[in-house]
């Protein structure tokens, strides 16, 4: 197959067992690229639809194209028409293959004007937004979703040129409506003044934008896409969009976008579900086309207007909207029938059987390998529970082709130990597997939370460790609370080992580094439809007599230590020393030592462990008073290595004074 392939498996060997299915699984990607070359040109023209369906202005009218197979009839709608079917407003239907289209006058048709789609098939009819709109806004009424012309006098004029992929990403996940302190829906406008120099403060390096897609229920945090082309208008209008995008450019930000092509709302007027009447149009067919666990829709990647769409779809947002690349969401359950649910995937079998969706496989290598195309700049992220191998390999050796992957078993397990075992029995070396367990053949992000962990039903990671003592012992001016004292400190921990042993990225989800309070619940008729907890107080953190703009402050002095060091631009990361029964651990990156006393007890005087010869000097530490600590070590000391001989051996070692739950950093000060 070639020489990037065999080097891909002898990374692991366990997979020269499917060596076989492997190569398959290329040859069926190879002959639909180039069944698509042969019809289309280019995969980038295949992934052009969406300028040739939906709404289009031409030189002096509009013309309005629509995919509907299974429809007898179909009428133009709105503001237009009266709402009312109409025969002037009456599509055609011009292919076999069920395309429909409609001329209307330019000055028919004006800007911010409604329309919907009437559709009629065999024993029925339906209203349908249709499937390419752009602007889909809800009436502040009656609720209801309405397609809406969008053609400004003036387009929006870019300001800022697209910006250079990042070497590693430290990535701050967000979401636009709960970006505020107010209780109710932030703005786009909002987040550019408030959010994104808190970004830059924060020293992280690119956004990813949760909710960008239109989704009809507020509540599904966005994961319940409609329509898969309109910014969500909950938030502004897509030239607001472009300007946080533009904004975010020019103050050095890459801007990622959760892509949703897993699945799709049920709802039927405002979504795909049973479009054209058909409940197989984009879909599988019931029950297949039903995913269990989410009361969604399944796609059905083999046919090929379904991958028109969701390729032209990645085309649309890159092109569109200058974005930087995607995370794409809920990979697991496009890769495997089951979906991923109540699978644990502890044998290479399971990558390899039936119940694997090679169409889905062979789409999400089309989607890598089209974004790369577009902006070989651009990054794609996986979003996967199940581990499947090459999901993170160049197309070309054989693999799926994003460029990183989550590592969603790192978060998984810091609830695990915080809620299975007391601080003193913590297995050092059990977590020293879980922070480095991947594949080294793939690029990882790695997170201590990200917004899964945070909501409703699920807690923080720092209501976890303080409790109730977080409401009402946060002051800076109270007596020292041991709760919090503990909380702080873990947190401070957690988050420093699990960015310095990440694969090549790191990702924080908005205001968890301050440790914010609470979960995330959206307003819904069980909470008499509150924004309470849909928000994210930054009142908090700046607020200089409470102890959040503490762990703000470490979080920031972190992420400069690794952007200084260029800590995840080195791959080697090497176990110098662990003790289980001390719970110390010791790690060497990018020429820096790290020392972790996860110890909720002792504090070690002079602890001697084994190191390479030579004069380190403290360049760094967890316990700095600026960080809420207590103030037990200070930066700058220089410490001298000791040699012992002993059975015709030379040992060397450092004695270090290691206080309970800190970290510190040591920097190698010899004068070469």
């Amino acid at each position: 197959m070639g020489f990037l392939f065999d080097n891909w498996l002898q990374s692991d060997p366990m997979l020269e067992s499917y060596r076989s299915i492997l190569e398959n699984r290329i040859r069926l990607r190879k002959e639909k690229k180039n069944e698509i070359i042969k019809n289309q040109g280019s995969l980038y023209n295949f992934a052009g639809v969406h300028n040739y369906l939906g709404l289009h202005h031409e030189t002096d009218h509009w013309v309005f194209r629509e995919w509907a197979p299974f429809a007898s009839k179909i009428f133009f709608i709105g503001d237009i028409t009266g709402w009312e079917e109409k025969k002037e407003f009456q599509l055609k239907r011009i292919s076999p293959e069920g395309i429909w289209i409609i001329y209307i006058p330019e000055y028919v048709l004006h800007h911010e004007d409604l329309f919907r789609l009437r559709i009629h098939w065999e024993n029925g009819q339906g209203d349908r937004i249709p499937a390419y709109a752009r602007r889909v806004v809800q009436d502040p009424v009656n609720h209801i979703f309405n397609a809406q012309v969008w053609c400004p006098e003036s387009a929006y004029r870019w300001k800022t040129p697209k910006i250079k992929k990042k070497s590693t990403l430290l990535i701050y996940e967000a979401h636009v409506g709960m970006a505020q302190d107010a209780e109710k829906v932030g703005s786009f406008r909002e987040f550019i003044d408030n959010v994104i120099p808190r970004v830059v403060n924060a020293g992280y390096n690119t956004l990813q934008l949760m909710a960008v897609q239109e989704h009809p229920y507020y509540g599904s945090f966005g994961y319940q896409v409609s329509s898969f082309f309109a910014v969500s208008s909950r938030f502004g209008s897509p030239d607001e969009f472009k300007e946080l995008i533009d904004t975010a450019h020019g103050c050095g930000l890459m801007v990622i976008m959760d892509l949703i092509h897993s699945h799709a709302v049920t709802n039927e007027v405002e979504g795909l579900s049973r479009f054209d009447g058909s409940t197989y149009q984009y879909f599988h067919e019931i029950p297949k086309g039903i995913h269990p666990a989410w009361n969604s829709r399944c796609f059905d990647y083999q046919k090929s207007e379904v991958l028109a769409f969701l390729l032209s779809n990645c085309r649309f947002w890159l092109e569109e909207y200058h974005l930087d690349g995607f995370r794409f969401d809920g990979v697991t359950s496009m890769m495997y029938d089951h979906h991923g649910l109540g699978t644990v995937f502890n044998s290479y079998q399971l990558y390899f059987d039936e119940t694997v969706d090679e169409n889905a496989l062979i789409y999400l290598a089309l989607a890598n390998e089209l974004v790369h195309e577009i902006n070989p700049e651009a990054v794609t992220i996986a979003e996967d529970v199940s581990g499947m191998p090459g999901l993170a390999v160049s197309v070309s050796a054989g693999g799926i082709g994003f460029d990183y992957r989550f590592a969603m078993g790192v978060p998984d397990y810091w609830i695990r130990l915080i809620k299975e075992y007391s601080d003193e029995t913590w297995p050092i070396d059990h977590l020293w597997f879980e922070l480095t367990n991947r594949r080294p053949d793939e690029k990882t992000i790695s997170y201590a939370e990200s917004h899964d962990q945070a909501l409703v039903g699920d807690q923080t990671l720092m209501f976890r460790l303080v409790g109730s003592a977080i409401y009402d012992a946060m002051s800076i001016h109270q007596q020292t609370n041991l709760l919090v004292d503990r909380g702080m400190a873990l947190h401070r921990l957690i988050r420093f080992v699990t960015i310095i042993t990440a694969g090549s990225g790191y990702l924080n989800f908005m205001g968890n580094e301050f440790g914010h309070p609470e979960w995330i619940d959206f307003p819904r008729e069980g909470n008499n439809w509150s924004y309470q907890f849909a928000r994210r107080q930054w009142h908090l953190v700046d607020d200089m007599n409470l102890r959040y703009h503490l762990l703000a402050c470490f979080d920031q002095e972190m992420i400069t230590l690794v952007k200084t060091f260029r800590i995840l631009e080195s791959s080697h990361i090497t176990l110098i020393y662990m003790n289980n029964y001390d719970k110390i651990l010791v790690i060497e990156r990018a020429e820096l030592f790290f020392v972790f006393n996860f110890h909720p007890l002792s504090s070690f005087e002079d602890y001697e462990i084994p190191f390479s010869p030579g004069k380190y000097q403290m360049i760094f530490h967890s316990d700095l008073h600026e960080f809420g600590g207590q103030g037990r070590l200070k930066n700058g000391q220089i410490h001298f290595t000791a040699t012992q001989s002993t059975d015709n051996k030379t040992l060397h070692s450092i004695r270090l004074y290691l206080p309970t739950r800190s970290a510190l950093v040591l920097q190698s000060a010899d004068i070469s």
